[in-house]
């Protein structure tokens, strides 16, 4: 079996299905080259839109490109095409973070498992962060089964937190919440990637204010105020769940790869998430610092090292974001290029 050569217009939409993926702030950290004569697409970091006081590490950017990868990897499947991918293919070019055969004669991977991808794709285009409240309804266990083996398929956990353990989450984000309110450079990053006013409508980046979400009024969930004390015009506020459903994204390790696999496995979860009818946000702000970081882990097992913490429920879905166009984030290098 030989690998068939694709066009340069299939990749350009597995590419454009890619970058519907999540990122911190939305800033689309991503780059995608395509070479033509070897049929290899590779996935660069852009650090141009990387987020130097809250992700130091770039722990968060590689996040959001592991998620890009799983789309990829979804929308390969819907494709009918088999990928073989390899992480951080080139020690020397960390920015380098994924090399994907779209299409390789030597990948092996069960139909079960690409018939799984493939059901996932429609949610590509259906999963939107809400910042908007969550019903009071309980997810169903055999739903929480679903997305912790979407988590495990990508080498990471998730895990739905008890009562105890939420209130500490939910301190935690309070507290870095009040540290940002008292260091002005804390909010920085997120100035550069919000949108306001005649901006949000021709953004292609960036969080514009009609994703803010209404104020919260009262309730517990942890949701982040893009706005700050800057006027958003129609906001509203509104009561927020008392008793937010969050669920921990973990992994054993804490290295590139690892935030990689995270990634995807955010992905993986967030998709199967909106097949099930919920909507979902990211919640990164206890995250962002070191020491918060590290008392978000699992009080009882005090193992692996916590990605990302998900606010799951029944609600509006929230409006789509702005993408960059593709040609922005996607070149073609065509054989005999220098």
């Amino acid at each position: 079996m030989s690998a068939r050569r694709l066009d340069e217009n299939t990749v350009t939409k597995l590419v454009a299905e890619a970058v519907a993926a999540p990122s911190m702030h939305n800033a689309q950290p991503w780059r995608f080259r395509f070479d033509i004569g070897e049929g290899l697409l590779r996935m660069y970091a852009d650090l141009t839109r990387a987020m130097p006081r809250s992700d130091p590490g770039n722990r968060a950017l590689h996040l959001g490109c592991g998620a890009a990868l799983f789309n990829l990897r979804v929308a390969a499947a819907h494709a009918g095409l088999v990928p073989e991918i390899r992480l951080l293919p080139e020690p020397q070019d960390p920015l380098l973070l994924a090399a994907v055969h779209l299409d390789s004669p030597t990948a092996r991977s069960p139909q079960h498992e690409q018939d799984d991808l493939e059901r996932l794709h429609p949610a590509i285009r259906d999963r939107h962060t809400s910042r908007h409240p969550f019903a009071d309804k309980d997810i169903p266990e055999d739903v929480r089964v679903a997305l912790r083996d979407a988590a495990s398929q990508e080498g990471a956990a998730l895990h739905f937190p008890g009562p105890w353990h939420i209130e500490t989450l939910l301190e935690l984000v309070q507290d870095a919440e009040d540290r940002d309110a008292l260091d002005p450079v804390a909010r920085e990053d997120l100035d550069r990637w919000t949108r306001l006013g005649p901006e949000a409508d021709i953004a292609v980046d960036g969080v514009p204010e009609y994703a803010f979400g209404p104020r919260r009024r009262d309730g517990k969930a942890p949701v982040r105020d893009f706005a700050g004390r800057r006027p958003v015009a129609d906001r509203g506020t509104t009561a927020f769940e008392h008793t937010p459903q969050l669920a921990v994204l973990s992994t054993p390790g804490d290295g590139p790869a690892d935030w990689l696999r995270a990634g995807q496995a955010l992905e993986h979860v967030l998709l199967e998430a909106t097949l099930a009818d919920l909507a979902t946000s990211l919640t990164s702000h206890a995250l962002e610092e070191p020491d918060l970081r590290t008392l978000t882990r699992d009080p009882v097992s005090g193992t692996g090292h916590v990605q990302m913490v998900l606010r799951l429920g029944y609600g509006p879905r929230g409006p789509a974001t702005p993408r960059r166009p593709v040609a922005d984030v996607l070149d073609f290098v065509r054989p005999g290029a220098g």
